[in-house]
This record gives structure tokens, C-alpha cells and sequence, in this order.
């Protein structure tokens, strides 16, 4: 859900300037035929990820500070090993730093001490003013994932693992094509399930029956709505 992005420092193996380093960095943006590495925890097939940016922050010496933003699963390592191999003088990675997951950013992160402070106050005071700015809702991670608001009526059955057929639907936002990733979402914007589309969104605003989403993964504990769905089959 969502790309990544990562600030790191490359080293360059020879001597460099700065515009052909950003020349040769800016090829690298765009899709980006990949092989994962041998110590990797996933099949070892050709695969194509996407580089949305790929910016030079700093250079000094043969240490280049980059930025680059990217799809999930891309291998920022073997790119700066190949950045190296297209400016002729070789070059790896030497450090990574993640700043960003999706709609989350590192100026959102804390520190495990400021988490245990957080939980300590709420134990001995009962305020949870501080743990709320720790911990997030998870309705934040999925601010990028395109929507599909349901009736109260139909809540307890998609918890239940119930596919959402298009009655259930009451608004939903623009551009989901089938297929899609979607968050299937209370009126009050609580997370019900994760779920793929399987229509787009105008097919949903037209269609008057079948299935709009098939549930993949259940977020919403079963009997936090009231279940409608079982008066009606009693």
C-alpha cells in the first residue's frame, strides 16, 4: 500500500561530477527490471519496480547523499550497484535510512522511550492525550488507499468475511478500477476490511446488484455493529 522512500549515502569507486552522477541518476528513474539477491526471502525471478524519484542531495568526495522514492520491494542496493556500473567507475551502497511508508513519514515516528513515557502516564493517571500522539489509528496507514463507504447495516457481515454486494454500498471515492486494493469503511470512517474491487467505480454507481468488493482481510472485530444479516436469515 503505497511506495516507499529512502534517504542513503552511495560511494561512488572513482572520481565523478556532479551533473554526470545526476544525469546517470535521473536513467534510473521509472520502471526498473530487478532480480532479488541471492540472500533473499522471495523467488528469484525478474520482476519490474517502479522509481518515482531519484534525487542527489549532496556530494562530497566520492559519498553521494541521495533521495529516492520507490515502489514496495524495490532493491535501492542493487541500484546503486548499477548506477555504478552505468557512470563506468563501479559503486555501492553504504547507508539506508527509510523516512517514508506510504502516507507515513519519519517526522510522524517516535522513540520507544517516548512510547513507554506515553504508557506510563495512561497506567498511573488514566490520560491517554500522550499514548493517542504515540500510536496512531489505523485508519491513517490506509489514507492512500482509494475508499467505499458502507451502510451500518451491512458492517457486521463484511466482518464476518462476507464479500460487499453493491445494496451495502452508500458512496465510494473516484478512479477504483477493478482490481484494485480498496478500504471498505464505516460512515464514520472506521476500517471494516481490505478487500479488491470488482468494479470500477463507475460500474459500482451504476449497478443496482452483484459484487462491488470480495473481502481479502477482515479489520473490523465481529459485533461491533449489530447483525442485521442474521435477523434476516432466521
Amino acid at each position: 500500500m503505497g511506495g516507499k522512500e529512502y534517504v542513503g549515502i552511495m560511494r561512488l569507486h572513482g572520481d565523478v561530477s556532479e551533473d554526470r552522477l545526476k544525469e546517470v541518476m535521473q536513467e534510473f528513474v521509472g520502471p526498473q527490471y530487478q532480480r532479488p539477491p541471492l540472500r533473499s526471502s522471495v523467488k528469484r525471478s525478474l520482476r519490474v519496480k517502479m522509481v518515482y524519484y531519484f534525487e542527489l542531495l549532496e556530494l562530497e568526495g566520492r559519498n553521494a547523499l541521495f533521495r529516492i522514492g520507490c515502489e514496495a520491494g524495490t532493491y535501492v542496493r542493487k541500484i546503486c550497484h548499477d548506477v555504478g556500473e552505468a557512470l563506468g567507475c563501479g559503486a555501492h551502497m553504504r547507508e539506508l535510512r527509510r523516512t517514508r511508508v506510504g502516507p507515513l513519514t519519519e517526522q510522524e515516528a517516535v522513540t520507544l522511550q517516548d512510547l513507554a513515557d506515553a504508557y506510563a502516564i495512561w497506567q498511573e493517571t488514566g490520560d491517554e492525550t500522550y499514548l493517542r500522539k504515540c500510536i496512531l489509528p489505523l485508519e491513517a496507514a490506509l489514507a492512500a488507499v482509494p475508499k467505499v463507504f458502507i451502510r451500518d447495516t451491512a458492517v457486521d457481515a463484511i466482518c464476518h468475511g462476507a464479500s460487499l454486494a453493491i445494496p451495502g454500498v452508500v458512496k465510494l471515492e473516484a478512479g477504483i478500477k477493478k482490481g484494485d486494493l480498496v478500504a471498505v469503511m464505516t460512515l464514520k470512517g472506521e476500517a471494516v476490511a481490505l478487500g479488491v474491487a470488482q468494479m470500477s467505480s463507475e460500474e459500482m454507481m451504476e449497478a443496482e446488484s452483484g459484487i462491488a468488493v470480495k473481502t481479502d482481510r477482515v479489520i473490523m472485530k465481529p459485533g461491533t455493529y449489530p447483525s442485521y444479516w442474521k435477523r434476516r436469515s432466521s
